[in-house]
This record gives structure tokens, C-alpha cells and sequence, in this order.
């Protein structure tokens, strides 16, 4: 709550600072503004950089660095057989002093309860020294930029120049973040397979990962062939592309080629809702409602459905992708010049015509790339297979049985305490390094038959 205030403050003092400096700028200019080399405005925001980023570099070196300093103070305040204790049980002990100078536990130990004193007076102390820092260093950053505001000033070049080093920053930032997790993923796939033969985790057709703690424990034969996860994976995802696509490409032909604009202007935000719907409750829907559906109807027919099945999951899965799928297949229906639609029209084409043979054959390749980026969506998808699929491994082909995927193996191995240098843990960084690498695989593919689609029409 003081972090948000003090947030709050400075950026109110920031937006005074970009007043003062429009401000300032008009008034050296005189109320000519055409003698500045740009706009007022770009001077209220370079006084406004000169406001924010010291200042927010002081805040956010101290929330990172604040909790390492009140370890070191805290701990090096303890009595000396305290601080003569094994690393991992000083540890322990200082998680006790945080928790109670935070009000979330108690203790009966003198000690601990002096050093839970002291961490809340260092922090309650070293708290509005940092505040009055950050809003000195705000206020000495403004009154600079105020300073630095002249008809010689190029506001605009500096504060371009800013924003791309911000740009840089943060693109860089998102490049390393994405390598860390292929590399945490790589690494940890590696001791994995340092285990289990590669061959074995691929083709193997015995998903059991529950390994023997004990040599004498009964039910843990340690099997890791995927196959049968890759396969429940690939039904699942095969179902919810043939709910998904077909309904979502007609929603796009419709709302691209027949529905009047006031229509359009309804269905689309309408259609789009079914994306913003939490997946959980996605998942509620399939095992509360369409499975038992599902289970009626098969008895009805005599057939045998499973209470969680793979049709239900899928189904469910692909109403949750028509919004992707026909959000990307109306644009690139849309996207068709429309030279081609009346060149077809002046040969005599009718629209249902023009529609089959120009419109949605120029459409094509885009209509392609939504379609695997949708494919790569549904493959990732955790949450309504663990609901409505279950967790069984089986190599089938029934879409009435149950059957598990590779996100749900991934739950269901890092759940709880693990440790990590088993196979059963590790297993699960493999998984994860092959999801990474098959939806990988599908968007590169996508992008690059979107781009040949652009190519082609811009």
C-alpha cells in the first residue's frame, strides 16, 4: 500500500513537471512557438523524463535491493550463536523473524521476537528516508529539465532518443526472458534424458512416472514412453480444430461478406466475448454440463462414454478458439483487395461464387496461419483437459475415452513438494521442451505463410 502511494505521488508530481515545462517552453518562446525546434509539448515531456526516470530508478533499486539489506542488518544484529548456525537453518530462522515482524506468526523465543522488532524498525524507519529520496531526486530531476528548457533545446530528438533507448531496453529484456526459459527448459531436458534413453521417452507406448523411493514400494515402475500423452494431445486438439474451424471460418465469411455493418458491429464484439471467458470456467462448463451430455446421448445409443472424455474436452476447447479462428480468418478475408471482387463480378459471378473461387482462395494462406496459430493455442491448453479429460494415459483413438495431454502431465508432475534430480520431476521439463519445440514449429510456420500473404497483396 505505501509502494502504490508513493507511485501515485510521483507520478502526479510528474505530470506537474510536464505542465511546468509546455509551460515554460511557451514563455521563453514568447507565445511564438513557431521559433522552438518542436512543439511545447515535447518539452513538458522531456521535463517529465527528467521527473520519472531518476526517480524511478530510486525506487526500483530499493525495492530489489531492500530485502537483502534487512537480511544482512537483521542477521548481523543476532546473538553469536546464532549467527554461528549452518546457512540453511539461519534461514530458516530469518524466515521466522520476517514472518512475525509481519504479523504472520508468533513466537515464544526471546531472540526471535527481538529480531522481529528490529526488522520492523529498520523497515518502518528506512521506509520514508527512501520516499523523501525519490521525491528529492524528482524534484532536483524537474527542476534541471525546467532549467535545460530553451529556444537551443531540441526536446524532441532528446525525448526520441530516450524512448528508443526504453524500446531497447525493453526488447532486450524480452529476448533474454524467452532465452532463460528455453535454456532452463534445455538444461533440465538434458539431465533428463541423461536417465531416460530419448527413444524410450519418444516412442515408448508405458506412461507411469511414478518412480520407487524404496526398493520394497509397490506401483511405481518408473515407465516414461510419451507416446500415449503425445497421442491424447494430438485427439484432443484434432477435435477442438474440427469444432473450431469450420464455425469460425463461416462467423468470418458471414461478418466479412453478408452481415450489414450494424450487424457486424454487434456480432463481432459478441463472438470476440468467448475469448475473454476464463478457461476455468470453460472447464466447469465441459465436466458439469457437456460430458454428462455427451454420456446421455452414448447411452442412448448404446454406446459406452467415459465421464471425462475426450470429445468433451475438445469440444469445449475448439468453442473456445472460434473467436481466434475467425478473428484472424476475417481479416484476412478482409485484407482481399477489392479489385478482386469486382473483376469477378463484371465476368458474371455471382457473391456465393465470388466468395468460393476469388475471395477465399486469395484468403487462403492467411486463413492457414490463424488457423495453426489456433492449433498451437489449443495444444497448450491446461486447464479444461485437466476438468473434463482426465488423467489417464492411453494410447487410443476413441474419442470417447479418457485420455490426458502433455500440459496436464506437466500439472500434475510439478505438483506439490518434488525433488529435482528424479526422473519423475525431470520428466516434466521434457514434456515441456517438446510442447515448446511442436507449437514452436507450428507459428514459424504460420508466420511464414502470413508472410507470403502479405507479400503478395502490400
Amino acid at each position: 500500500m505505501q509502494v502504490l502511494l508513493l507511485i501515485v505521488v510521483l507520478l502526479g508530481l510528474t505530470a506537474v513537471g510536464f505542465r511546468l515545462g509546455r509551460g515554460r517552453a511557451i514563455t521563453v518562446a514568447r507565445g511564438a512557438t513557431r521559433r522552438l525546434p518542436a512543439l511545447p509539448r515535447y518539452y513538458g515531456w522531456y521535463v517529465m523524463l527528467w521527473c520519472l526516470l531518476p526517480a524511478a530508478a530510486i525506487l526500483g533499486t530499493w525495492l530489489a535491493a531492500e530485502p537483502s539489506v534487512l537480511k544482512v542488518l537483521v542477521l548481523g544484529a543476532l546473538p553469536a550463536d546464532l549467527q554461528a548456525l549452518p546457512e540453511a537453518p539461519l534461514n530458516l530462522l530469518y524466515n521466522d523473524i520476517r514472518n512475525v515482524a509481519l504479523g504472520h506468526g508468533t513466537t515464544e523465543d526471546p531472540a526471535v521476537a527481538a529480531a522481529a522488532a528490529h526488522f520492523a524498525a529498520l523497515r518502518a524507519s528506512a521506509w520514508p528516508i527512501m520516499a523523501a529520496v525519490s521525491v528529492a531526486v524528482l524534484l532536483a530531476g524537474g527542476a534541471f529539465g525546467l532549467r535545460m528548457v530553451g529556444p537551443r533545446l531540441r526536446a524532441r530528438h532528446a525525448v526520441e532518443s530516450v524512448v528508443t533507448v526504453l524500446l531497447l531496453i525493453s526488447s532486450t529484456i524480452a529476448v533474454f526472458t524467452t532465452l532463460g526459459i528455453v535454456l532452463s527448459l534445455l538444461f533440465e531436458a538434458i539431465r533428463f534424458f541423461r536417465l531416460v534413453p530419448p527413444g524410450e521417452f519418444l516412442f515408448g507406448l508405458q506412461w507411469s512416472p511414478q518412480t520407487a523411493i524404496r526398493a520394497d514400494q509397490v506401483g511405481s515402475s518408473g515407465s516414461f514412453g510419451a507416446a500415449p500423452v503425445f497421442a491424447g494431445t494430438a485427439l484432443i486438439s484434432v477435435i477442438a480444430m474440427a469444432v473450431a474451424t469450420p464455425i469460425g471460418l463461416f462467423a468470418a465469411i458471414y461478418m466479412a461478406e453478408y452481415a450489414p455493418r450494424r450487424v457486424r458491429a454487434i456480432l463481432k464484439p459478441v463472438l470476440e466475448i468467448l475469448a475473454g471467458i476464463p478457461t476455468v470456467v470453460y472447464g466447469f462448463f465441459a465436466a458439469l454440463t457437456v460430458a454428462p451430455f455427451l454420456r446421455d446421448i452414448g447411452a442412448g445409443l448404446g454406446l459406452d462414454v467415459a465421464s471425462e472424455s475426450a470429445l468433451a474436452a475438445g469440444a469445449v476447447m475448439g468453442i473456445m478458439i472460434i473467436p481466434f479462428v475467425s478473428s484472424l480468418a476475417d481479416d484476412a478475408i478482409a485484407a482481399v483487395p477489392r479489385s478482386l471482387r469486382e473483376g469477378a463480378y463484371g465476368l458474371g459471378a455471382t457473391q456465393s461464387e465470388t466468395i468460393r473461387q476469388v475471395v477465399l482462395p486469395a484468403a487462403l494462406p492467411g486463413i492457414v496461419g490463424g488457423v495453426l496459430l489456433a492449433v498451437s493455442r489449443a495444444i497448450g491448453e491446461t486447464m479444461i483437459v485437466v476438468m473434463a479429460a482426465g488423467l489417464a494415459a492411453k494410447l487410443t483413438a476413441n474419442p470417447l475415452e479418457a485420455v490426458t495431454t502433455v500440459t496436464v502431465q506437466i500439472v500434475t508432475l510439478l505438483t506439490g513438494d518434488q525433488e529435482f534430480d528424479s526422473a519423475k520431476t525431470l520428466a516434466a521439463f521434457a514434456l515441456g521442451m517438446m510442447l515448446f519445440l511442436v507449437t514452436l514449429v507450428l507459428n514459424v510456420i504460420a508466420l511464414y505463410v502470413v508472410r507470403r500473404y502479405r507479400e503478395q497483396y502490400e
